[in-house]
């Protein structure tokens, strides 16, 4: 079990499947690379199809370093997806562990009938290595990714974004 953990939950006025349609792939990484400059350079697929074991190399904007992820989770139908970082980035400033779970949870109505409406859940589990330094932990935080889920809400709600680029 991890020794820290941060979350973030989101509503979204889509249904789960419009939403994990862009998380539950490989188009979220390019994505933010085309939607959030200011906070990801590149990325750049290294091995895998989007599927669990692929790789991506994530180069940060304003020379904030560059990390490896591996996609540890992907299940399409709970619509969960974990990505743990593997090289470099906050493993590097003394963390021993730091994964990010998106979960797309559909909201049911009061009725218990499906609803376009559904949460967007991200969750950054983190261990603290036993040598760092003792404020290692304050370097996680859940702003880039509550970043993140509003523009990807904003996207999900107007649709008028130019098509994704693939990634290749």
């Amino acid at each position: 079990m991890a020794i820290g953990q941060v979350s973030h939950e989101l509503e979204v006025n889509v249904s789960a499947s419009e939403a994990w349609d862009l998380y539950g792939s490989l188009e979220l990484a390019k994505f933010v690379e085309q939607e959030l400059p200011n906070l990801i350079e590149k990325v750049e697929l290294i091995q895998g199809d989007g599927g669990v074991g692929s790789i991506l190399k994530v180069t940060f904007a304003s020379g904030s370093g560059v990390h490896k992820e591996k996609f540890t989770k992907v299940d399409h139908e709970k619509r969960v997806k974990e990505v743990e970082v593997i090289e470099g980035g906050l493993l590097e400033l003394g963390l021993s562990l730091y994964r990010v779970r998106f979960e797309i949870i559909e909201k049911v109505e009061a009725d218990y009938s499906s609803s376009s409406c559904c949460i967007i859940k991200t969750t950054i589990d983190f261990d603290v290595k036993e040598d760092a330094a003792p404020n290692t932990s304050s370097l996680v935080s859940i702003d880039p990714f509550k970043n993140i889920a509003e523009v990807a809400k904003t996207h999900l709600l107007n649709k008028q974004s130019l098509p994704l680029p693939r990634l290749t």
